[in-house]
């Protein structure tokens, strides 16, 4: 279930990044952390990228015993 909510959040994040980039040609993730290439930057892209891999296994669960 964390790791469910942590990944929701993160894929939140990324999917505002790209808003940004798409309307504004700002990416948020760059400037925060040094450019597109900086090692924390491309980390948090691939979180990003593995949440969203994650958040494909949610369209599959059954949820009706919660």
């Amino acid at each position: 279930m964390v790791l469910d909510t942590v990944s929701l959040l993160l894929v939140i994040i990324g999917a505002v990044n790209w808003l940004l980039v798409g309307a504004f040609q700002f990416d948020l993730v760059a400037w925060l952390f040094g450019g597109q290439g900086a090692v924390i930057s491309r980390i948090v892209y691939c979180l990003v990228g593995a949440a969203g891999l994650w958040c494909i296994s949610l369209l599959f669960r059954d949820r009706r015993g919660e």
